[in-house]
C-alpha cells in the first residue's frame, strides 16, 4: 500500500505575528519580575542581617560594660537613709547603662531592658520607645511601666520570616519562661500563660487593669507582633513567677 506524505503548510497571519511578539514580551516581563524580587530579597535579607548586628552590639557593648564595672577594687561608700539609699543606688546604675545611640537616619534611642526566650532562641536589647525606624533595629517598648516593674510591660517587634526578631513568637506555648532583664542588672522569669490573635485596631493587651477592673498588683510582660501577613496581631501574655 502506497503512502501519501501530506505536508501542511503553516502560514503566518498578522495575528499569529501579533501573539508571538506580545508572547516575547510577557516573558521579558515575567524574567525582569522574577529578577525584580529576588533582587529585593536579598536586599530585604542583607538589610536584616545589619539591623541583627546593630541589635547583638548593643547587647555585647552592655556585657563588657557590667565586665569593666565588676573589675573596680575601689568600693562605694554612700551616707543616706535606707529608702534614699535604695533609691539612689537604683537610680544610679540605671544612668550608668543608659546608652544614647542614633540610626543611620538620626532617630536617637536608648536600651531600658534585655529580653530572652530560650525556647526560641533569641536575646534583644528592648529599646525605650518605638517607632517604624527602631523597630527596624531590635524590639521596641510598646506601653506600660518601667521594666520588671509592678504592671503590664508591653513589648512589639517584627515578626520576620527568617526566625529573627519575634519571627518564632508563634512557637512559644503554655508555660514557656521569658527572661527581662533591666539596666540594674536584675533578671526576672515571666511564664507564658495565654496566646490570642487579635485584630490591629484591638489594643486590650495593653490595659493595665485586670478582670476585676483594678490596677495591676503584680508584673507581667506582654509580647505583640503581626500575623497572618500583617492584617492581625498576635499576642503572648506572660506573668511573673
Amino acid at each position: 500500500m502506497n503512502q501519501i506524505l501530506v505536508t501542511q503548510k503553516v502560514y503566518v497571519t498578522p495575528e499569529l505575528k501579533k501573539k508571538k511578539k506580545l508572547y516575547k514580551i510577557e516573558f521579558f516581563l515575567s524574567v525582569l519580575l522574577v529578577c525584580l524580587f529576588s533582587s529585593y530579597y536579598i536586599y530585604a535579607e542583607h538589610d536584616r542581617n545589619n539591623t541583627e548586628e546593630v541589635s547583638q552590639e548593643i547587647l555585647t557593648q552592655v556585657r563588657q560594660d557590667d565586665t569593666t564595672k565588676s573589675s573596680g577594687n575601689d568600693p562605694i561608700i554612700i551616707v543616706l537613709s535606707e529608702a534614699e539609699a535604695n533609691n539612689k543606688i537604683i537610680d544610679d546604675q540605671i544612668n550608668q547603662n543608659i546608652k544614647i545611640n542614633t540610626t543611620i537616619d538620626g532617630v536617637t534611642y536608648s536600651t531600658e531592658a534585655f529580653i530572652t526566650i530560650p525556647k526560641i532562641g533569641i536575646s534583644y536589647p528592648v529599646l525605650s520607645e518605638t517607632s517604624d525606624e527602631l523597630l527596624e533595629v531590635s524590639v521596641n517598648k510598646y506601653w506600660g511601666p518601667g521594666p520588671n516593674e509592678v504592671g503590664n510591660y508591653c513589648i512589639v517587634g517584627h515578626n520576620y520570616r527568617n526566625g529573627k526578631m519575634f519571627g518564632k513568637l508563634k512557637e512559644l506555648e503554655y508555660g514557656d519562661i521569658v527572661e527581662l532583664q533591666d539596666l540594674t542588672g536584675r533578671t526576672i522569669k515571666y511564664k507564658v500563660y495565654n496566646k490570642y490573635v487579635v485584630d490591629p485596631s484591638n489594643r486590650s493587651c495593653t490595659s493595665q487593669k485586670g478582670n476585676d477592673g483594678r490596677m495591676l498588683n503584680f508584673r507581667e510582660i506582654t509580647l505583640i507582633t503581626c500575623t497572618n501577613y500583617g492584617t492581625q496581631r498576635l499576642i503572648v501574655k506572660c506573668r511573673e513567677i
